[in-house]
């Protein structure tokens, strides 16, 4: 589960495609301000959930769907800003990120999601250069 906010959602979204598509484990990216519309209910021990939850307009919000997710067991990975430790007392694993301009957040936040994409994938043995059912480029309209 990958929720995002405002830009982040779009970056929410790039995350869990790149873990279906390389690692083949079912992702969802959504914005996290539904999480109470469905998503909260698939939360246990054994879901990871990953924020995005850099320092920004949408900060507080995002550090109150991350005590509902550690509420109701679920293991977190939050990408977040350089010193932040607030949203690192709760999480169960953190990446930091520069501090940067809110419109350069989406960009680094997208690398770290591929970044653990990756590592998931040789992990559990897929082939990351060669992706099954899926083109590197098209060839076909």
């Amino acid at each position: 589960m990958v929720p995002g906010r405002g830009s982040s959602f779009p970056v929410a979204l790039e995350g869990a495609l790149k873990l279906k598509e390389i690692s083949y484990v079912h992702a969802e990216g959504y914005p996290a301000a539904e999480m109470k519309h469905g998503p909260i209910a698939l939360i246990d021990e054994d879901l990871p959930v990953i924020f995005i939850a850099t320092k920004n307009a949408s900060y507080e919000k995002v550090v109150s769907n991350i005590q509902e997710v550690k509420a109701r067991g679920g293991k977190i990975i939050a990408i977040v800003t350089e010193g932040d430790t607030e949203v690192r007392d709760m999480a169960d694993y953190v990446i930091e990120i520069p501090h940067t301009d809110d419109a350069f957040v989406p960009l680094l936040a997208t690398i770290p999601l591929q970044f653990l994409s990756y590592h998931i994938a040789v992990m559990r043995g897929c082939n990351v250069d060669q992706p099954r059912n899926l083109a590197k480029s098209v060839t076909v309209e």
